[in-house]
């Protein structure tokens, strides 16, 4: 009898052992704007269909205050992964913030300039004098904008540029106390839904600007590169499933996020403007870093002055979770 018992409780820590072994990892990623958003849509839709799970990994979206911020709180270890824009680790290792994009999530801009047709804007160079809106002025699409900006001369100080929030640029340009901003295609359609007439700037036209990325330490790539890796393979397969069907996407996101019940077809056009503008289709290479891009990104910066140290541009990225 002692034997049987024996045996049995040796059984159940051996079951015990196994169940502990294939537990989830837990991971905890922090978006820069709120993650009810669209663009963040492919993140929602991993989550929904279980490809974190199936990644055996154990995910916790939480907000940030923008890109910036969001790489300062991934390089403390406040958080494990981020997101921002290709070039935020330009931006923030200078000032000794260890983080390096691990996946670009397309291969154009992901912000463009709008702004209201009837503010007496032709072209970049009008927007001398404006009140423009960005995400933040700690965000890597405020960078963005000074680049768009210096590309005709022009600087900080020549606009008022305002870090008002996704709701407030919204508003604010419906109301017409900004002229421009500095966004992402859902924004722009939500004020031409309330019968604004915009025009806009892609900034791929100006400069070699980038995608929203994922961003990992130096520190947890070392140590958790399986975590990193599943989470970059998990959130790139959702990415591909809005290029190859986004009627089918945006139903699936719906059904996900209950914010945007009823909205099928107004996800589905904010999908596919996605798609044009910032995703791309080289569905081969997607999420890989363009060394020559980043480089060509950092020198603009400089010459701008709209960052003052170059790093070594092999620090800023990797793309061994990519391929």
């Amino acid at each position: 009898m002692k034997k049987i018992l024996r045996t049995f409780i040796t059984a159940v820590g051996l079951v015990a052992l196994a169940g502990s072994a294939m537990a989830a990892e837990k991971l905890t990623y922090l978006f820069p704007a709120p993650d009810f958003l669209p663009a963040f849509a492919p993140f929602k839709l991993a989550m929904a269909k279980g490809y974190y799970k199936d990644a055996g990994l154990d995910v916790t979206f939480r907000v940030g205050k923008g890109g910036a911020d969001v790489a300062k709180q991934v390089g403390v270890g406040n958080a494990d992964l981020g997101g921002g824009i290709g070039d935020t680790a330009i931006i923030v290792r200078a000032n000794g913030i260890k983080v390096r994009g691990v996946a670009v999530l397309g291969d154009k801009a992901l912000t463009q300039i709008y702004w209201r047709q009837d503010a007496g804007i032709k072209s970049l160079a009008d927007l001398k004098g404006k009140a423009i809106g960005a995400l933040s002025i700690q965000d890597t699409t405020y960078y963005n904008l000074l680049a768009a900006l210096a590309s005709v001369g022009l600087t900080k100080n020549d606009v008022n540029a305002q870090g008002v929030g996704p709701g407030g640029m919204i508003k604010l340009m419906i109301s017409g106390d900004l002229q421009a901003i500095s966004g992402v295609p859902e924004w722009a359609g939500a004020i031409r839904g309330a019968g604004v007439k915009l025009e806009m700037q892609p900034i791929t036209d100006i400069f070699p600007a980038m995608a929203q990325a994922i961003i990992a330490s130096d520190e947890i790539i070392a140590k958790r590169p399986e975590v990193v890796r599943g989470f970059v393979q998990a959130t790139i397969k959702a990415y591909l499933d809005v290029i190859a069907d986004p009627e089918q996407a945006a139903k699936d996101y719906v059904a996900a996020v209950p914010q945007h019940e009823g909205k099928e077809k107004i996800m589905e056009g904010i999908m596919r403007s996605y798609i044009d503008l910032v995703y791309g289709n080289k569905v081969d290479t997607f999420g890989q870093f363009d060394e020559a891009r980043l480089k060509a990104v950092q020198d603009f910066y400089v010459s701008n002055e709209i960052v003052r140290t170059a790093v070594p541009i092999a620090d800023t990225y990797t793309n061994q979770f990519v391929k």
